[in-house]
């Protein structure tokens, strides 16, 4: 699918500006959102760990500044391709926020695509706004 390898392809690319000198573990995101942009983030550490951001907040963060609000797909590459590379919790509920349970997460590391989910494959029964709808 075209927008999947574009997508897979900008997470790629991120991984390259991760700022990560005290894991030595690169990740980068790519969000498509609903109107067909695609915005990036990397993951950014800090030495008083846990204050650094993961790839996927810093993406959704870049997609919320170009005034986007729906994630209709997103991309997580990291590590060096011999393990998956997946959200973790808080950024799966990250997604959660903007996405929905049929959300296509793709995963991969450098070399490309391994593997296809949906939000709600990685979170399921999930709390989402819906939940505080008035």
């Amino acid at each position: 699918m075209p927008n999947e390898t574009k997508l897979m392809d900008a997470a790629i690319k991120a991984m390259g500006q991760a700022y990560a000198p005290y894991s030595q573990f690169a990740v980068g995101a790519a969000i498509l959102d609903d109107t067909g942009s695609i915005h990036v983030g990397v993951n950014v550490e800090n030495a008083a760990y846990p204050v650094g951001n993961c790839a996927e907040a810093s993406a959704i963060a870049a997609m919320v500044m170009a005034s986007g609000s729906r994630i209709a797909m997103i991309a997580v590459a990291g590590g060096d391709g011999n393990l998956l590379c997946t959200p973790c919790g808080a950024c799966r509920q990250r997604i959660r926020e903007f996405g929905a349970t049929d959300t296509p997460v793709l995963v991969g590391g450098p070399n490309g695509l391994q593997r296809r989910f949906t939000l709600g494959e990685l979170l399921p029964e999930s709390f989402g706004p819906e939940n505080l709808a008035d």
